[in-house]
């Protein structure tokens, strides 16, 4: 199976992934600031306030960072194998090879869904090169699903 982009170059999620994690995010602060005020209000002490605040102020950082976050996640077929990689200050960059993969498998959370979105997941028996590639639109995550199973199987016979 062909696939429609060219090989060497960097591909990225979709955009609507950041949507996704903002409200997962917005959903997370609307929980904390609710039950904050309501220890508050049973207890009338200003510590669950205080707590409620600090990591309401730490979810709206990762709110500012979330569009950057999805932005740096990316992937890369190579000769060999798929190059991964995400973060902003903490980099991570991982190769797995075609021959390795034992399964590919596709996710999708019901919001997801509502966005057309789905999560790419290789699995190989080594456990540190296992990865996840969220935000796919769904149509991309089954080419390259098939495309990578496809792969596989002819790298796994030559072994």
């Amino acid at each position: 199976m062909e696939l429609d982009y060219p090989r060497d170059q960097w591909q990225r999620i979709s955009p609507k992934f950041a949507v996704i994690e903002q409200i997962g995010n917005t959903v997370t602060m609307i929980v904390v600031a609710a039950v904050a005020a309501l220890i508050w209000w049973l207890n009338e002490s200003i510590w669950p306030l205080l707590a409620g605040g600090a990591i309401l102020i730490v979810l709206i950082i990762t709110a500012i960072l979330i569009p950057r976050r999805a932005r740096s996640i990316g992937y890369l077929l190579r000769e060999d194998d798929l190059l991964f990689r995400r973060g902003i200050m903490w980099q991570r960059f991982v190769a797995v090879p075609y021959g390795r993969m034992q399964l590919v498998d596709i996710n999708r959370g019901p919001i997801a869904r509502a966005f057309g979105l789905a999560e790419l997941k290789f699995v190989t028996a080594a456990v540190g090169t296992n990865v996840i590639i969220p935000g796919m639109p769904l149509a991309e995550a089954e080419q390259l699903r098939d495309h990578l199973v496809a792969v596989a199987e002819s790298r796994r016979s030559g072994l």
